[in-house]
């Protein structure tokens, strides 16, 4: 029976991998059947929670309109929801933010932007493309009290052109 569910779970998935964590800022669009007429409505609001699987999966969005807290949860392979974007992405230590319900000011409520580790790549003059060599990390090297010394010595005035006291 269990072996039955899992392959009829299998053909259910609509989408395979998740685009966000929990503490991202996401724009969730779903069709709203209305009568005969069907829309899109867009729920922008940050993620709270994330549980369950792939197949099974859910998550709640929390946002803050006019003063008043609104959350909705989704089903991440719901047929009604059209798209998920992400708007930002949030830096947390937390596996669920519930702390965000509670009455908080703004600046408690802020969740920092987590930094992209873009890599940047000087291309040569010539146009070409970057050899292996441009793209190593070129160490600086480390001066040493003792090579400090020897620098000054050398940059001081020679024993023959010193006054003589």
């Amino acid at each position: 029976m269990n072996a039955i569910v899992r392959e009829f779970e299998k053909t259910q998935i609509l989408r395979k991998e998740v685009p966000f964590k929990i503490g991202d800022t996401v724009r969730v669009q779903v069709r709203i059947k209305e009568g005969e007429k069907e829309r899109l409505q867009t729920f922008e609001g940050l993620v709270i929670v994330m549980k369950g699987t792939l197949s099974q999966m859910h998550f709640t969005v929390r946002k803050i309109s006019y003063g008043v807290g609104a959350e909705k949860a989704f089903l991440f392979q719901s047929p009604l929801i059209k798209e998920i974007k992400v708007v930002r992405s949030g830096k947390v230590r937390r596996a669920k933010l519930y702390y965000l319900r509670t009455k908080l000011t703004k600046k408690d409520s802020r969740i920092q932007e987590k930094k992209k580790n873009a890599k940047v790549v000087a291309v040569p003059v010539t146009g070409e493309a970057p050899t292996s060599e441009d793209l190593t990390p070129q160490l600086a090297p480390v001066e040493t009290p003792a090579s400090k010394a020897a620098a000054a010595a050398a940059a001081a005035v020679p024993a023959s052109e010193a006054p003589k006291a």
